[in-house]
């Protein structure tokens, strides 16, 4: 998201969620580093960011939380962080046990605090990934061979320097691999956010622009008569949503209930189930299913692209052929799964 105006990292439908009402994602303690106090050993301390405090989210994650306890027999505490950083360092240190993650931090959680990733999320509609797409105006002619021409006569629209979908995806899996920048390849380079751009480009006062798929679902719900005018000319390979990761030194006994509690949570028919799955709703989830840390690939190619086109602007030779063959096996393995 991530998850339009709001620094996005990677993951985009939490930052379709935000747009709907979704406000914060952390629950309890404190948000500093420096004030968080190690958790008991009969506790596991669960550590999800706040965006904008305990209030708004509170009510929607104590509820799977408290459930959490109740299934692995063990203390469930509730744990935030102001930022992803602070997050995977408390992880790192054993304040946190456990955490819901977008997944670049994920990724973080797993090279640098030892975790490893038990599950991801399935949003309502069934989907546990998204895609940056660009679009244009519908009617007007654009195509992508059109636009990969290059020849800055169009104007580009594109997210937050760090923004997934609408900046490093289309890089990553569109122009890189074309040896394009979008800087040279068009008349302008706007950045703003996701919704401004999908409405200047049904407008037509902006050619194309990149944006993701939960933005164009938000859009034609919110907005069906400007979701009409715009239309898709490009899709990225699917990027992960957000998921659950837990400390590899943690009791595998207790490892394995937490990763058991997450995969069965809102499963089945009983008045139980249901429960479940409203609390589930409340976080726009509708289920989790089972993960490893494969699943974040996508990233990780983002990220070796981004390595790849540092090296090279700044000369490195021996650092670019290292992210270039670390680049070429993320795409070659990407190529080859199902």
């Amino acid at each position: 998201m991530r998850p339009g105006g709001a620094t996005r990292r990677f993951g985009a439908g939490a930052l379709a969620v935000v747009a709907l009402g979704l406000i914060g994602l952390g629950v309890s303690s404190c948000g500093r580093r420096d004030e968080a106090v190690s958790p008991d050993a009969g506790t596991v301390s669960f550590a999800i960011l706040s965006a904008q405090g305990q209030a708004s989210a509170a009510p929607l994650w104590q509820p799977l939380l408290d459930d959490m306890s109740s299934s692995i027999g063990v203390r469930v505490t509730a744990h935030f962080a102001n930022d992803y950083g602070a997050l995977v360092d408390d992880l790192a240190r054993g304040t946190a046990q456990a955490a819901w993650l977008s997944a670049q931090p994920a990724i973080d959680a797993v090279d640098r605090a030892d975790a490893e990733v038990v599950a991801r999320t399935v949003n309502l509609d069934g989907q546990d990934s998204y895609h940056a797409v660009l679009i244009v105006k519908r009617g007007s002619g654009l195509t992508l061979d059109g636009i990969l021409a290059c020849d800055r006569t169009l104007d580009y629209g594109v997210g937050d320097a760090r923004s997934t979908s609408a900046t490093l995806a289309p890089q990553a899996f569109l122009f890189s691999p074309r040896r394009l920048q979008p800087e040279t390849c068009f008349r302008a380079v706007r950045s703003d956010n996701h919704e401004r751009h999908a409405r200047e480009v049904a407008s037509g006062i902006l050619d194309v622009a990149a944006t993701n798929t939960p933005t164009l679902a938000a859009l034609a719900q919110q907005n069906p008569s400007i979701a009409a005018e715009v239309e898709e000319i490009w899709r990225s390979p699917a990027l992960p949503e957000g998921g659950i990761v837990l400390r590899e030194d943690m009791d595998p006994a207790l490892k394995e209930k937490i990763r058991g509690f997450f995969l069965s949570y809102g499963r089945g028919n009983d008045v139980v189930a249901e429960r479940q799955r409203r609390v589930l709703a409340g976080l726009h989830y509708s289920r989790f299913i089972a993960a490893d840390a494969d699943y974040l690939d996508p990233v990780r190619e983002i990220l070796a692209d981004e390595a790849l086109n540092r090296a090279r602007a700044s000369g490195d030779r021996k650092a670019a052929a290292a992210a270039e063959q670390n680049l070429a096996a993320l795409r070659a393995k990407r190529e080859v799964q199902p």
